[in-house]
């Protein structure tokens, strides 16, 4: 842990620029909130002290502060405005003692890495600087403030684009939002700051002013890659930001041994682990806390959300939630998986099937056209095309209990509860509404009876009549 520095994280914006009813900071980007990815950050870096200020939907960003980060000292700031105020209510929550550096971060910059912020720490500290600024270089930097240098190339100060003239608005280095501090020397210059300006806000950008009028050392320290430091005010640039994070993740599992044919329409959030040789097809999305075992294949055009997929499964065109598919197991095209599905080894779940609360045993097969909810069936067993397992009762759920190596006929429906031993065979179209024993044969269908003659006798003069009669006349003792 570094004894020597505390974080704070300013969380107190409405961010009215997202036109949400859901809070800036909490809209998700890779599977996480915006602020959890700052908090990651500062968690990342170790520090002893983490505060962050929040104002604006405060519980509700509390309460994801307190999951992302347990034991983070929450500050709720007052009526008076401003980051400056912000920060000096959160410095006032420090011990009185503390006498190391502050970092201030921006809850809605959730790339910047902890690599970036180590960096600029230990050249603040190098400096023996009372403040540093993470800086910027844009090609566009309007509406910026921005780091104004002297001639030796030091820094001079910042101006807001507001009060900038032509030459400075021709600077490209903007003011990042991103501040290292002295504690004693934040301390001193806090009490200085006022309300008195347009907005009436205390300006955390201000402390710089007072510190350089100080004669203290301020430093201004760029990063490498300008995205680093973006902010998310609207909706645009919260697509911008998840496309720019989407990139470095996918990137990272390529070099770590996954294949993935097309970086472009595949979306992992952060939480997702996959193995090496697994081969991930476009049209692809692994969300929540996804995990694919070595030898898979996943997609084309799949979702997965917190599933598990074993090793060499083969999922394509599927959309699963809160599943499990095993080892050598296939499942899909077009299969939906609901949560509560186990697929056992070399299993199958096949094309246009919905399964749902069910355990499927190893090297089961459900082929194709089927529903299976609410049931456990045994290993090495098919289920036949058009199934159904009638769970509902209207009130109720109940379930079906499938033993092993069992065949059921094609359009079968399975009426809850019920229980179908070992090696049972259910004839086509059965409709199965009482247990099974093991060895048996379930059918229920009718003889089926040829009424000769009805279509001409109950649908003169259709189609249908006409071709039975001719069909009748070309079969006839007079055919040749």
């Amino acid at each position: 842990m570094d004894h020597n520095l505390a974080i704070i994280v300013l969380a107190a914006g409405q961010g009215t620029r997202m036109k949400s009813a859901v809070p800036k900071l909490l809209h998700p980007l890779a599977g996480a909130p915006i602020v959890a990815h700052v908090l990651a950050t500062a968690r990342a870096l170790d520090a002893a002290h983490v505060v962050t200020v929040v104002r604006h939907e405060r519980d509700l960003v509390a309460a994801a502060v307190e999951a992302e980060l347990p034991g983070t000292v929450i500050v709720d700031q007052d009526e008076i405005p401003g980051t400056g105020r912000a920060v000096e209510q959160a410095l006032a929550s420090l011990p009185d003692d503390f006498e190391g550096e502050v970092l201030v971060l921006n809850g809605d910059v959730p790339l910047l890495n902890a690599g970036t912020l180590a960096a600029f720490l230990e050249q603040h500290r190098a400096d023996s600087a009372a403040a540093s600024v993470l800086s910027a270089v844009y090609d566009d930097p309007s509406g910026y403030g921005r780091v104004v240098r002297d001639a030796t190339g030091a820094f001079d100060r910042i101006v807001e684009q507001k009060d900038a003239t032509d030459d400075e608005r021709a600077i490209a280095e903007i003011n990042a939002g991103i501040y290292a501090f002295g504690a004693a020397a934040l301390r001193d210059q806090l009490a200085n700051l006022t309300t008195e300006n347009a907005q009436g806000e205390k300006y955390l950008t201000d402390i710089i002013g007072l510190l350089r009028a100080a004669g203290s050392e301020v430093e201004a320290v760029p990063v490498s890659e300008p995205w680093l430091v973006a902010g998310i005010n609207d909706r645009a640039q919260l697509s911008e930001a998840a496309a720019r994070l989407n990139a470095l993740i996918v990137r990272g599992w390529q070099l770590n041994g996954v294949t993935i044919d097309d970086p472009a329409t595949t979306w992992i959030d952060l939480a997702v682990r996959i193995e090496p040789d697994v081969t991930i097809r476009p049209g692809t999305q692994l969300k929540g806390a996804t995990v694919v075992a070595t030898g898979a294949m996943i997609g084309p055009d799949t979702t997965l959300v917190d599933c598990e997929i074993g090793a060499n499964a083969d999922v394509r065109r599927t959309d699963a939630t809160l599943s499990i598919v095993g080892p050598g197991a296939s499942v899909g095209p077009f299969a939906y998986l609901r949560p509560g599905t186990v697929l056992g080894a070399d299993g199958k779940i096949g094309t246009f099937v919905e399964t749902k609360n069910s355990t499927i045993g190893e090297g089961t097969k459900v082929p194709h056209l089927s529903y299976v909810g609410d049931a456990t069936v045994g290993d090495h067993s098919n289920i036949g095309a058009g199934s159904i397992f009638a769970n509902y009762d209207g009130v109720n759920k109940h379930r079906s209990e499938i033993g092993s190596h069992v065949k059921t006929g094609a359009h079968g429906v399975f009426v809850a509860p019920i229980r179908i031993g070992d090696g049972v065979y259910t004839g086509a179209g059965t409709v199965v509404r009482k247990d099974v024993p093991a060895g048996a044969l379930a059918v229920n269908v009718a003889p089926q009876r040829n009424i000769e003659g009805w279509v001409q006798t109950h649908r003169p003069g259709t189609a249908a009549a006409e071709a039975a009669e001719a069909a009748g006349e070309a079969s006839g003792p007079d055919a040749d």
